[in-house]
């Protein structure tokens, strides 16, 4: 017995080996229980598979809708250019165009020009150069007159798209 009037458990008494068995198995119950992982279920295996894949899913739409919206900006870009370049091409083929008439209208009244001129019996038209720009007619040569001179003139002026006459040409005495 002790100071205190009771009597001391031995550690080979059955009671003391049962209250120390407990203890320990309760220690032992409570450090697995603390550090103990719980594995999922199937059910919590498959709601995060299927979580997962959805999330996968919106981030393909989302990365999807951006490819789609940079092509359409690039497709509007380039067709842009291309009607650009195909208005220039226009407006080039048309001056093309209006350069090449204004060459053959020149050379229609230059054309002309002379075939008056050749009708002419004063008038020689091999002698007499006609040059034509733009509408503008110069005449150059050698005239029998002032008359044919004269005349020469208001040949050229009768042809249409005459815009004006420079007569230069020289009376010959013969």
């Amino acid at each position: 017995m002790n100071a205190t009037g009771l009597s001391a458990p031995t550690h080979n008494s059955p009671r003391a080996r049962v209250a120390s068995v407990l203890a320990v198995s309760a220690l032992a119950l409570g450090l697995v229980a603390c550090g103990k992982n719980e594995e999922p279920t199937v059910g919590q295996r498959l709601d995060s598979a299927v979580e997962k894949t959805e999330q996968a899913a919106a981030d393909a739409r989302a990365k999807t809708e951006a490819a789609m919206q940079k092509a359409e900006t690039q497709m509007d870009k380039s067709a842009n250019r291309a009607e650009g370049a195909a208005t220039d091409l226009g407006d080039s083929a048309k001056q093309a165009a209006n350069n090449a008439m204004d060459k053959v209208d020149d050379a229609a009244i230059t054309a002309q020009v002379s075939a008056g001129l050749a009708k002419d019996p004063d008038l020689s038209a091999v002698k007499i150069n006609v040059d034509t720009q733009n509408g503008a007619v110069t005449l150059n040569g050698p005239a029998p007159n002032l008359a044919a001179k004269d005349r020469a003139q208001t040949i050229a002026k009768s042809i249409k798209g005459v815009t004006s006459v420079t007569n230069l040409l020289v009376i010959s005495a013969g």
